[in-house]
C-alpha cells in the first residue's frame, strides 16, 4: 500500500471534510478524493461515508484509521532515526494558545524564531477553545490545564496569575470596593459562562459564589478592553493588565493562580522543527518569568477612592 495516501486518508479523517483536508495538505480535492476512491478499491472495502457537509469514517474506516496512525507513529519514527526527516529546520508549526497568552505574549515575540530559521513557518491560533491535537487542528497547543487523556506529551510552561482590575475612571466615578460584599454593587465583567470550554477558566468563583457579570466576553483580550473602557470591574491576567497605566488593581489581597502547559502529540516528539518551536516557547517564557509569576509589577495601588 502506498503510504502517501494513508497519510491523505488520516488527512481526510481528521478534518473531517475533503475539502479542508485539501487545502491544508496543498492539492486539489478532486484529486485527493480520486486517490480516496482508488484506496477503498484495493482495499476492497469503504472507509468513509462522504456528504456534502462533510465526511464520516464507517466501521471500517474506525478500524483502519487506528491503524494508519500506528503506521504514521512507525513511520515519523524510522524517518527522524534515519536521518530523513527534518534534516533542517523547516516546514510548518501551527501553534494554537489561548488568546490572551497568544496575542499579548506570543505573537510579538515569535518572529524572533523565524529570523533565526527562515525555512521554519509558524502559525499562531489565538483563540478561546481547546485543540484537537490528535486531529492535528494544531501541532502544539497551549493549554490551562494538564490533558489526562490522548496520546499527548505535556510539561508545564509557567504558572501565572490574575487579580481584579478597573479603570482609573471608573474608580472615580464609582468608588473602590473595599471588600467582596461590596463588589455586588459595582458593574462586573466576565467570561460567557456557556462557552467556557475548561473549568480552570471559570475565575469568577473563586472571588464570590455569584458573579453576574452585566457584560460577558468570550475573549481575555475581550475583557480586557471592557474594563479599559470603563465596563466595569473584571478578573484580568496580570501579565496583560500590567501594559496599561489606566487599570488600577482592585483588592490586591485576591490573587487567583493558574499554569500554562505546552502539549503535543507524541507521534511528533521526534520532530525537530516541533522540538525546535517547543524549546523556543520555554525560552521565551524563562526570559520573563517575573511577567507571569511576580506581582510586583502588576499589583498597582488601585485608583481613587469614592
Amino acid at each position: 500500500m502506498n503510504w502517501d495516501d494513508v497519510r491523505l486518508f488520516l488527512a481526510v479523517a481528521r478534518a473531517g471534510q475533503i475539502l479542508a483536508a485539501a487545502r491544508r495538505l496543498g492539492i486539489n480535492h478532486a484529486t485527493l478524493g480520486r486517490r480516496l476512491t482508488t484506496m477503498e478499491q484495493d482495499l476492497r472495502t469503504r472507509l468513509l461515508i462522504r456528504r456534502t457537509n462533510g465526511c464520516e469514517l464507517t466501521a471500517e474506516g474506525e478500524i483502519f484509521f487506528r491503524a494508519a496512525e500506528r503506521m504514521e507513529t512507525e513511520m515519523l519514527a524510522a524517518q527522524a532515526a534515519t536521518g530523513k526527516i527534518d534534516s533542517a529546520i523547516s516546514g510548518t508549526v501551527r501553534i494554537g494558545a489561548p488568546d490572551g497568552f497568544g496575542v499579548s505574549f506570543l505573537s510579538s515575540r515569535l518572529g524572533r524564531l523565524t529570523e533565526r530559521h527562515p525555512e521554519l513557518k509558524l502559525q499562531l491560533v489565538p483563540i478561546p477553545r481547546s485543540f484537537s491535537l490528535s486531529q492535528r487542528e494544531a501541532d502544539i497547543a497551549i493549554t490551562i490545564e494538564r490533558p489526562e487523556q490522548g496520546r499527548l506529551v505535556s510539561s508545564k510552561l509557567t504558572d501565572y496569575t490574575l487579580g481584579l482590575y478597573a479603570s482609573e475612571t471608573y474608580l472615580r466615578d464609582n468608588g473602590k470596593p473595599e471588600s467582596t460584599d461590596e463588589l455586588k454593587h459595582h458593574r462586573r465583567v466576565g467570561y460567557v459562562e456557556d462557552l467556557i470550554f475548561s473549568p480552570s477558566l471559570d475565575f469568577t468563583g473563586e472571588v464570590m459564589r455569584n458573579w453576574d457579570a452585566g457584560f460577558e466576553i468570550s475573549s481575555a483580550i475581550g475583557q480586557t478592553e471592557a474594563v479599559r473602557s470603563g465596563a466595569g470591574i473584571g478578573i484580568l491576567h496580570n501579565y496583560v493588565a500590567r501594559h496599561y497605566c489606566e487599570l488600577a488593581r482592585v483588592l490586591p489581597d485576591i490573587t487567583i493562580r493558574r499554569s500554562y502547559w505546552t502539549t503535543y502529540h507524541e507521534t511528533t516528539r521526534d520532530l525537530v522543527r516541533v522540538k525546535t518551536v517547543v524549546n523556543f516557547l520555554r525560552e521565551l517564557v524563562d526570559e520573563e518569568r517575573h511577567i507571569f509569576t511576580g506581582e510586583g509589577e502588576a499589583d498597582k495601588a488601585a485608583g481613587p477612592g469614592p
